[in-house]
């Protein structure tokens, strides 16, 4: 009796531990540490750091050329006129570093 009492507590404690635990999320060697996709929702406002330099540099790193007028709004946003394939648009660039075609 004293062994299937002892093995009976032993069932329950062990269910017990198995079912307190939570899952936990789970990485991989191929989990980005940075996310590389553009943003959905940019232009996002917010205080921007990148320099007029550093904000033409990326408009063209993004396939753009010819970008002029380049200027940073009330938001926080890079804002210019700058052409890809052939055809002018005007460009964004927020603190996010996401460059955007905009109307």
């Amino acid at each position: 009796m004293k062994k299937l009492m002892i093995f009976t507590i032993g069932i329950v404690v062990t269910a017990s531990a198995v079912l307190g635990q939570s899952e936990a999320q789970t990485t991989t060697q191929t989990t980005p540490a940075i996310k590389t996709e553009q943003n959905p929702g940019a232009p996002v406002a917010g205080k921007n750091s990148f320099t007029e330099d550093q904000a033409k540099t990326r408009i063209e790193d993004a396939g753009y050329a010819d970008v002029t007028g380049l200027k940073l709004d009330n938001q926080g946003i890079w804002r210019a006129t700058a052409t890809k394939d052939g055809k002018q648009a005007n460009v964004a660039l927020d603190f996010q570093g996401n460059v955007t075609m905009t109307k």
